[in-house]
């Protein structure tokens, strides 16, 4: 091939006309490849980035004063609900006078302080729960191949439980 576009003359003029066409191709459509390097490129730098954020970490003052704030919910409701006790065996008047003050907090603010609570201490058991680092050995699946093939064969006791009873029917379906 090689020796034909030499006689002829056609190879540049050939390779000119195929780049033009590529060109022109892609002022219509864009090119995948191109378009799949600079994404590539692109997350590359941003996790660069991300990277460089966290590798010098130096707590100042304000950083250790705000992890020790993060600290000290727990113990001081432990401690607030032990005094609490304890007031109320020193003082039964004023631990009366005060206990007859929350009732008339409204219920919707009793509510918000639970959900307040409730979220502080989920949140912060989910985050526990999904980083823990399960021992090799540990986890245990608690269904039985024999409880499997009981589902499996339509000899299960879910006779007490209609939705389980449903459920199963549309899994067989």
């Amino acid at each position: 091939m090689g020796m034909i576009d030499r006689f002829i003359g056609l190879g540049q003029g050939v390779t000119a006309l195929g780049s033009a066409a590529t060109g022109m191709a892609e002022v219509f459509t864009q090119n995948a490849t191109r378009k799949m390097e600079l994404e590539e490129e692109a997350y590359a730098r941003a996790i660069n980035q991300l990277g460089q954020e966290f590798q010098a970490v130096r707590p100042g003052f304000f950083d250790s004063f705000v992890n020790g704030l993060n600290r000290l919910p727990r113990p001081l409701l432990a401690l607030g609900t032990m005094g609490l006790f304890i007031y109320a065996m020193v003082e039964p008047a004023g631990f009366g006078l005060r206990m007859v003050g929350l009732q008339q907090v409204p219920e919707p603010l009793w509510w918000l302080l639970g959900a307040i609570v409730g979220f502080y201490f989920g949140a912060r058991e989910a985050h526990h729960f999904r980083h823990r680092v399960w021992p090799a050995g540990q986890v245990r699946t608690t269904v039985t191949t024999q409880q499997v093939a009981a589902v499996r064969n339509g000899d299960d006791d879910f006779s007490d439980n209609a939705a389980l009873r449903d459920w199963l029917a549309s899994l067989r379906a």
